[in-house]
This record gives structure tokens, C-alpha cells and sequence, in this order.
């Protein structure tokens, strides 16, 4: 059974840094080395939304117009980890994280979508204060 899990949220002030990490256990270590490891997030009232992905067969990523250039995601897929290093945080960035992981590949067109991921973390809280 696989479970995947976040870390690394908290509260910070506008304009810095936090890191988060996820992990996914419970998989062999080449579960997903073909599939996609992603980040969501849902602040109070709205639904959630793409952040970010890495798609492991094709070392592909992919990031939201809202975090481009401020958040950056990195892995290793032999350990089913995925990293989630956000910069130059803004208020609008207050959320909870989630971290999505899928064994097989993924078609371009779905790897935004919360549908396409089977399995996801329980979440970690981001609050950023101006």
C-alpha cells in the first residue's frame, strides 16, 4: 500500500523561502520511475490547483504561470522523493500543499489535472504573512 506523505510547511513572512519534501511509501524503489510526481494546493474557499510536476520517464517539468520562477521541483526518483523549493513567497501562495504521485506515464495534456494522480498526501499547511 502506498502512502505518500508531506513535510516542510509553515508560516513565514512575505517575501521568504520555505522548502517542502514528499515522500512516497511503501513502493518499490522504481515504483514511479515511470509515472509523475506532483504538487497541488487549495487555499480556504477555492478548489485546488496545479503548482508543479516532474514527469520521471522524461524528466520533464512544468510549473504554474503563478510560481514561475519562484518555485522550483526536484527529485530523485529512485528513493520516490520529490522537493518542493519555494522562493520569494507571497500571500496569495497561502495554501495547503499537496504532493500527488502516479505509477504510469501521463499524457501531457493531463498532468495538470488532480484526476490523473492516484495517489496523494494528506497535505501541509503554507501560510505566508505580509
Amino acid at each position: 500500500q502506498v502512502q505518500v506523505e508531506e513535510s516542510g510547511g509553515g508560516f513565514v513572512q512575505a517575501g521568504g523561502s520555505l522548502k517542502l519534501s514528499c515522500v512516497a511509501s511503501g513502493a518499490s524503489g522504481g515504483t514511479f520511475v515511470s509515472g509523475a510526481m506532483a504538487w497541488f494546493r487549495q487555499a480556504p474557499g477555492k478548489e485546488r490547483e496545479f503548482v508543479t510536476e516532474i514527469t520521471w520517464y522524461d524528466r520533464r517539468t512544468s510549473y504554474a504561470d503563478s510560481v514561475k520562477g519562484r518555485f522550483t521541483i526536484s527529485g530523485d526518483r529512485t528513493k520516490n522523493m520529490v522537493y518542493l523549493q519555494m522562493n520569494n513567497l507571497e500571500t496569495e501562495d497561502t495554501a495547503v500543499y499537496y504532493c500527488a504521485a502516479h505509477p504510469n506515464r501521463l499524457a501531457l495534456s493531463t498532468r495538470r489535472f488532480p484526476s490523473a494522480y492516484r495517489y496523494w498526501g494528506p497535505g501541509t499547511q503554507v501560510t505566508v504573512s505580509s
